[in-house]
């Protein structure tokens, strides 16, 4: 049977169960989206190329499949980088899908001719320019079986026009294996047996959480790993959910903007256990301070993240999953009882720096951020989608919204990227349309990708975005007030649009709230509004994200309220 490659590419997407694609269509994808019409896969027909990759992102999380996306060459296919450079970051498996210019033209500046392979080499785990549609299919099978394996990533398929129609017999083959690809999923045994004996001697241990955990659905293992041998949690940024917010061995967010107690236990713990973490910049603060009196124990997957930014006493190169799955195999056979036990005086240590220093703010006259997120978390019940952009915004939703479940917390971490939570969510309610998903924004990082409001309201996706409308670019202003003497450079958003009527001109319901009192009344009214709502919060606009540690400084000189 001879297919075109169009007819290829939709034949081995369904294989792949592939169901969802974002995209946006252009010359060189004519034929691609013409064979889409005609396919049992829904499209997403978003309004900007960076917005399909971000919704393909929080597809990914949201749903544990691949992400795809579609766009034609040239500028669309530029357009996806910052996307793909996120996804990347933050270890997303997707497949991005860019058009190309004829096979007979590459390389002679053809219209809308870019070397795409070129550009997303260094933001990308692998990518492929197909120039024989005979290797199309097993190209696509590798693509998704790279994407979704190992550490996932971003990987990106270059298609020529011509490809799309050429004719050929379809032969795909049914199992993929690369002899130069094999990533390692199971522990090594002798490491494990180090780490229980580290855990029974130790006074004062600390599990620090990353992505790793929720990415290899390791988080009932997690869980189940901390009670058994009541070692306190806490998490970075992307960590969040993969162990439950509101569990009593939770320490809260570790680093620049964590919390004193997490803070302080990893300044002053005696073992940590590492897992699914590449100790980010942003976590550890000055290197050779943190966790200085630690052994440390790192698991993960990938070799390379391993001895990367800090020495490791203990590595172990494995599934985070199945590395705990064996751990808490093992710890069943000791004296649970007698490691507890251990843990009793440190325990006590982190329940007074919790209730001498928690996370505090006063609510006065203007509506304080602080207080949206506490309310939304309670009109939710802790239970919706929360999606993010980036800044000020990003940092209230990880302090004081508790995330009990892995995918529930979805944010551009690595790259820090603007404009990703309002396609992010379009994506996690395409994947979850039966859950609440909330887009918590900055009026500046809104704007960023608003045209994508008019994607939520075609496609009637209930999105509701919450925006912390400070009139500033919030966590830049923050760095210029305490570092750069209050010189507000390029900073000040005077010239914002109307945001009830930007929702209303898109076809959405627009809300405000100018005073504290209405926050809760908005809120409700938001939520139960079935359709995209924009809620604009007029909040304090000089508030900031406390405690707060300066670029360079150990995580222990916090700045305070």
């Amino acid at each position: 049977m001879e297919l075109t490659g169009a007819q290829i590419l939709m034949k081995v997407l369904k294989e792949e169960n592939a169901d969802t694609i974002f995209g946006y269509p252009g010359g060189a994808v004519l034929d691609i989206f013409d064979e889409l019409a005609r396919a049992d896969i829904n499209l997403v027909f978003v309004r900007h190329e960076q917005g399909a990759v971000h919704a393909a992102d929080g597809y990914a999380r949201a749903s544990g499949k691949v992400g795809v996306c579609l766009v034609t060459s040239g500028p669309g296919a530029t357009n996806t980088v910052t996307g793909i450079a996120s996804a990347y970051m933050d270890s997303i498996p997707l497949v991005v899908i860019t058009g190309q210019v004829p096979t007979h033209l590459i390389g002679n500046d053809a219209f809308q001719e870019v070397d795409i392979v070129g550009i997303t080499r260094p933001c990308t785990k692998h990518n492929y320019l197909v120039k024989d549609v005979k290797d199309l299919g097993d190209v696509i099978k590798e693509a998704f079986y790279i994407a979704r394996s190992g550490r996932p990533g971003p990987v990106l398929i270059d298609i020529p026009k011509d490809l799309a129609i050429a004719k050929v017999p379809y032969k795909v083959k049914k199992k993929v294996g690369l002899k130069s690809y094999k990533p390692t999923y199971e522990p090594n045994k002798k490491q494990l047996k180090k780490v229980v004996e580290l855990i029974k001697k130790a006074r004062k241990p600390v599990i620090f959480t990353g992505g790793g955990v929720i990415i290899s659905g390791a988080a009932k293992n997690l869980t189940e790993f901390a009670h058994q041998t009541r070692i306190p949690v806490t998490g970075s940024l992307m960590g969040l959910g993969g162990f439950p917010g509101t569990d009593p061995l939770w320490l809260g967010m570790l680093g620049m903007h964590g919390t004193y107690r997490a803070n302080m236990a990893v300044s002053e713990c005696d073992l940590m256990i590492a897992v699914g973490v590449r100790f980010d910049d942003r976590v550890t603060g000055k290197t050779d301070e943190f966790a200085a009196n630690a052994t440390i124990i790192q698991i993960d997957i990938d070799p390379t993240s391993i001895h990367k930014n800090i020495p490791v006493s203990v590595p172990v190169v494995g599934d985070c999953n199945i590395t705990l799955g064996y751990l808490n195999d093992l710890i069943k056979k000791e004296n649970s009882e007698d490691i507890k036990k251990k843990r009793e005086k440190w325990l006590g240590q982190i329940e007074e720096w919790k209730e001498t220093t928690p996370l505090v703010y006063k609510q006065k006259d203007n509506i304080k951020p602080q207080y949206v997120i506490e309310k939304l978390f309670e009109i939710t019940k802790g239970k919706a989608i929360i999606t993010t952009e980036v800044g000020q915004n990003q940092m209230w939703a990880a302090q004081y919204y508790h995330f009990d479940k892995p995918g529930h917390f979805i944010t551009s971490g690595g790259l820090g990227c603007m404009g990703f939570g309002l396609p992010a969510a379009i994506g996690a309610q395409k994947a979850c349309p039966d859950a609440i998903v909330v887009d918590i924004a900055g009026d500046g990082s809104i704007q960023m990708n608003i045209q994508e409001m008019a994607t939520a309201v075609q496609y009637g996706l209930p999105v509701k975005v919450v925006i912390l409308n400070n009139r500033f670019l919030g966590m830049v202003r923050q760095w210029q007030e305490l570092f750069y003497d209050k010189l507000y450079s390029s900073t000040h958003l005077d010239h914002n649009p109307d945001f009830v009527k930007l929702a209303e001109a898109y076809g959405a319901l627009g809300l405000r709230a100018t005073k504290p009192e209405e926050v809760e009344k908005i809120l409700a009214q938001g939520m139960a509004h079935n359709g995209p709502v924009i809620m604009d919060f007029v909040v304090e606009n000089e508030e900031n994200v406390y405690p707060m540690v300066p670029a360079g400084a150990p995580i222990t000189q916090m700045l305070l309220v």
